[in-house]
């Protein structure tokens, strides 16, 4: 499977790639808004693989040519940066299923805070801005991406996808599933992303406060 990375010189966006890379055999692309830098950024995902014995091939582009011809599409921008990150590639998404990871947040002397756009949620923002015929899923949210990007770390913990066509949130869970620590949990339609965009402020904040809890993740038993 293809699957591009928008946004993939970011730290969610290392994780999943350097995880992908590591863990399946998956097309992979990492896209930015100056392909210079998303090549740049793929050939150090490409080197750090190597350093652990791996050839691995990663691809680099500007985010509409990173999402052309690609069966995942995951759009792993900040939540401002979302809409018009959709829009630009529009026109590429044709056959394709966009994931969502973003969540929109704000920070006060106290901590994060969720801050959810008019949409309701992120993902449902997503929906709305992605072209009629195009799938969304919300996953990967409350993933710590230092954890996630570390290769060393055991995972051992769950994401929790949303979406309203569920071959299209079959077609993520196989792709989170691949990530080997990395189970993915049904948790319904998009009308419920509120509830799971909001444990990422939450896990934020419990890890700011307690040792070694830094790079704290969710696991559901």
């Amino acid at each position: 499977m293809r699957i591009a990375i928008l946004g993939g010189t970011g730290d969610i966006g290392e994780g999943l790639a350097l995880r992908w890379g590591y863990d399946t055999d998956h097309e992979l692309v990492i896209g930015s808004r100056e392909a210079d830098r998303a090549r740049a950024k793929a050939n150090e995902y490409e080197t750090e693989l190597d350093s652990r014995g791996l050839d691995v091939t990663i691809e680099g582009a500007k985010n509409s040519d990173a999402a052309a011809n690609a069966d995942v599409v995951v759009a792993a921008v900040p939540a401002y940066h979302l809409t018009d990150t959709i829009d630009a590639v529009a026109d590429e998404l044709d056959d394709a299923v966009l994931v969502s990871p973003a969540v929109g947040m704000q920070r006060d002397a106290d901590g994060f805070h969720y801050n959810p756009p008019s949409a309701g949620s992120v993902t449902a923002l997503a929906a709305d801005a992605a072209p009629e015929d195009v799938p969304v899923v919300g996953a990967f949210h409350n993933l710590a991406a230092g954890r996630l990007a570390n290769l060393d770390a055991d995972l051992g913990i769950d994401t929790l996808l949303v979406g309203d066509d569920p071959d299209a949130k079959s077609t993520v869970a196989d792709l989170a599933g691949g990530i080997e620590g990395l189970r993915p949990l049904d948790a319904g339609g998009i009308a419920n992303a509120p509830e799971i965009e909001g444990i990422t402020p939450l896990l934020i904040n419990v890890a700011q406060h307690n040792d070694r809890l830094h790079d704290l993740g969710v696991r559901f038993e």
